[in-house]
């Protein structure tokens, strides 16, 4: 694609699940059938909660990109992922309710490739917008037990926020290029949960050596760049040291390749591209030009300069800082569907959803949306006919809450009441706008949590329904960590 200097990247976020997965417990798990594989048995990775999937994290990486922008001035929304709940049911439109952006938004979900994310992002870059462009790419990926793609496949999410040229950019596109080749190097067969992948070095030596380099090369020599002149590159897909192999081919500077986040997250698939740019931007001086390669199929490259350093969100690095240990195997299997416990009569609920007033309450179950007096100024949820402090009829005013901090003000710790990860933990939310509520508190570590701990809010799957498979989302608090 020709170089298009009139748009960049205005905001970043970044989310990854506080969960990490000890892959030592792992091949632990695993060694009486494969011993070997505790060589694998390094680091962790991140997986996500029974009520995370890839609309959850999406919204809560967007939440963290668009903090403090207009968000009316944002026209759509691309959200790319290859293990979206939804085949006909667009997972953009729920994300983006809950990011309460404009109704007149257009949204797009993206998907078929792990460098989809790198694709929707060149895309976004290359319209050209006149206005702000959301792109999204979020991943929730399960490797077959015992497998290699077990201990290698984690969870997270990455958003951009693309716009046009001016004062607010903190890195400016400057170009891409695309390749796409048969090379099959795993898939998935619509229906199937896991992937199949094929031998690691025809992988890494027919695919990634001979694909990225000359496709970088290309961008580069379109851009008037040397190998020298990059700063910062990251690839996403191929076998690991991939990065390193294609920097040498190349001549870039091994100093400029971007830790591939393998110890602490594992393999994002599509979100990988954009974690790893997002990486950079948090690494990068004004002037650095950062290049990231997605290799799928081919691959997507994109070049940014840039252009100022930008904070005051939790970014990549504040996510991995939010960090909860897990070594239950079995915990971990049961998350993702791959073990199904036997939770007794408890759990034989229907949890059917009522799509009627599920679409009349949009904003105050999805954008967690409740209301404030304009007699007394009282804030409360739900948004009800009459004001629950000063009795007011219809006076109520709409006030968002998924960004308002709280305080633990009771809470009960409950083993008998069904729950995918017990203990339940339930309590009174005290906000600090003055709202109380009622709501589950989730990401509690194995210390619990204590009156007056601080809280922000979630958003979560509220219930499965395992009969309709239609998932109810709603907002959880969370411990400040």
């Amino acid at each position: 694609m020709s170089n298009n200097n009139h748009v960049g990247i205005r905001s970043f976020g970044a989310y990854i699940p506080a969960r990490r997965m000890s892959r030592a417990a792992i091949a632990e798990a695993n060694a009486w059938a494969f011993p070997a594989m505790k060589s694998l048995g390094k680091g962790e990775k991140a997986i996500c909660g029974w009520d995370e999937d890839v609309i959850t994290m999406a919204v809560e990486a967007g939440r963290d990109c668009i903090r403090g922008h207009d968000c009316s001035m944002i026209g759509s929304l691309d959200l790319a992922s290859t293990t979206a709940p939804y085949a006909d049911l667009q997972n953009a439109v729920i994300a983006g309710y809950a990011l309460r952006l404009p109704p007149q938004l257009s949204a797009h979900d993206s998907g078929g490739s792990t460098r989809a994310g790198l694709a929707a992002l060149i895309r976004a870059c290359n319209g050209a917008p006149l206005e702000d462009q959301l792109v999204i790419a979020a991943e929730q990926r399960s490797g077959k037990p015992g497998s290699v793609q077990e201990f290698v496949y984690g969870s997270g999410a990455g958003a951009l926020l693309v716009g046009p040229d001016n004062d607010g950019l903190i890195a400016r596109f400057l170009g891409s290029e695309s390749v796409s080749l048969p090379f099959v190097d795993h898939f998935r067969h619509e229906g199937q949960k896991f992937d199949y992948f094929w031998e690691e070095r025809w992988i890494r030596d027919e695919g990634v050596a001979k694909i990225v380099p000359g496709a970088v090369a290309r961008l580069l020599k379109k851009l008037g760049l040397g190998a020298d002149g990059v700063q910062h590159f990251g690839l996403a897909g191929g076998p690991g040291g991939s990065d390193k192999l294609v920097v040498k081919a190349l001549g870039i500077n091994a100093d400029a390749v971007l830790p591939d986040l393998q110890g602490q997250v594992g393999d994002t698939g599509t979100a990988q591209s954009l974690l790893l740019l997002i990486e950079a931007l948090e690494r990068a001086k004004p002037g650095d030009i950062i290049v990231i390669a997605s290799f799928a199929q081919g691959c997507e490259i994109a070049a940014f300069e840039m252009i100022q350093t930008a904070g005051g969100r939790m970014g990549l690095a504040g996510s991995l800082k939010r960090r909860i240990v897990e070594t239950a195997y079995t915990k971990m299997l049961s998350f993702e569907g791959n073990l199904e416990l036997d939770w007794g009569m408890r759990a034989e609920t229907d949890q059917k959803t009522p799509l009627t007033q599920s679409y009349r309450s949009a904003d105050q179950i999805l954008g967690f949306v409740g209301g404030r007096c304009r007699s007394c100024e009282a804030i409360q949820f739900p948004r009800l006919p009459a004001c629950v402090n000063c009795g007011a009829s219809h006076s109520q005013d709409s006030y968002p809450l998924a960004d308002e901090l709280g305080k633990v003000a009771t809470f009960t710790a409950d083993w008998l009441q069904y729950s995918l990860s017990p203990p339940l933990y339930v309590g009174l939310v005290q906000f600090d706008v003055g709202a109380r509520l009622l709501m589950e508190m989730v990401d509690v570590g194995p210390a619990g949590i204590d009156v007056g701990a601080r809280l922000q809010m979630r958003f979560r799957i509220k219930e499965r329904d395992r009969m309709r498979h239609y998932d109810r989302y709603f907002w959880k608090a969370s411990p400040i960590i």
